[in-house]
């Protein structure tokens, strides 16, 4: 009864592409399948089109555009990473349409990614996204691994 009109402190994440959600622990790179970084979730990405997984502002934009963080207004940092070592592409594949400190909202379009160079390159176009401040989080739902759009529910994180 106490707890009736308390806000709910749960946030449902969006898929940032079109493609195959998997368990973040299915990710071919130990730095993500271990956890190391935080919990979250994958795609195997067939449309090179990214939308924020959530609400926020900009707070990591990466020279090489392989990858960015958004922070939400309780704190929470996400980072999207687009692909694996595709740091070493120097930013070629990657057009990305925010810029520091920008407020974005879920959905919004944060970059075009070019998976066929990707590819052509010898590198997997896995896009991950990571919770790195897990101690805000009391839980992350498992994922159901399957066929998704852009914009589709794929999680649930509660703050704590």
């Amino acid at each position: 009864m106490f707890g009736l009109f308390k806000k709910s402190s749960k946030l449902k994440v969006i898929s940032p592409v079109k493609g195959d959600l998997i368990p973040i622990t299915d990710v071919n790179d130990d730095v993500f399948s271990t956890k190391m970084l935080g919990d979250g979730f994958a795609i195997e990405p067939i449309d090179g089109a990214v939308v924020a997984p959530l609400s926020g502002k900009i707070t990591t934009l990466f020279p090489t555009k392989h990858a960015l963080g958004i922070t939400t207004d309780k704190g929470l940092e996400v980072l999207i990473h687009m692909g694996i070592d595709t740091v070493e592409l120097k930013g070629a594949p990657f057009d990305v349409f925010v810029k520091m400190n920008q407020e974005i909202k879920a959905g919004d379009k944060l970059a075009q990614i070019d998976l066929d160079k990707i590819k052509q390159a010898g590198l997997s176009d896995t896009i991950i996204v990571v919770y790195t401040n897990m101690d805000l989080l009391n839980s992350v739902s498992d994922v159901d691994p399957r066929p998704i759009l852009a914009g589709d529910v794929v999680q649930e994180i509660e703050y704590k």
